[in-house]
């Protein structure tokens, strides 16, 4: 009869973390292949797959931000300006917003950041028909105008983008 080989507590420590490391390393890949298609940062961009056709991720979007006190200055239809002059263009929509209380305490921190400023969304739809809405990632904008020690405020403004973005394109 054998048994089992006896292990000592150090040992029996080492397996323990090593158990937990794997279950970490599991879980996190987990979350990536899940999550990852749901937002990709690309060149600064943030870009988030919608459930929804460019028209209704941008009437969503348009909501959230009038709902949030933001001013929505302006809605571009790219598609039907290429129409115009006899091009085709995929459906394409840019929404143009901001508001004072949010955009003015970041260009406190580097007035250069008034260039990216207000805030845009471009919903769009790529060659496989998937719909995206894409926005600039404020860590990018922090980095392109170097701005330092206003981490609460670009903070602020990534989880508004992120939240209006969410509503927009989730179910």
């Amino acid at each position: 009869m054998r048994y089992p080989k006896k292990i000592t507590l150090m040992e029996f420590a080492i397996n323990t973390e090593q158990r937990i490391n794997m279950r970490k390393l599991l879980l996190s890949s987990l979350l990536i292949v899940f999550f990852s298609p749901l937002a990709i940062a690309d060149n600064g961009l943030i870009s988030m797959k919608s459930a929804h056709s460019v028209k209704v991720t941008a009437d969503r979007l348009e909501k959230a931000l009038l709902m949030k006190g933001m001013t929505v200055f302006i809605r571009i239809d790219h598609a039907e300006g290429a129409q115009k002059v006899g091009k085709k263009l995929r459906p394409t929509e840019l929404i143009i917003f901001g508001n004072p209380k949010v955009g003015t305490p970041l260009m406190q921190c580097s007035q250069r950041v008034a260039i990216d400023l207000p805030q845009k969304a471009l919903i769009w739809e790529d060659e496989d028909k998937q719909v995206w809405l894409s926005y600039n990632d404020p860590k990018y904008l922090a980095k392109r105008h170097d701005i330092k020690g206003c981490d609460a405020v670009l903070k602020k403004i990534e989880n508004a983008l992120g939240n209006f973005a969410k509503a927009a394109v989730t179910e």
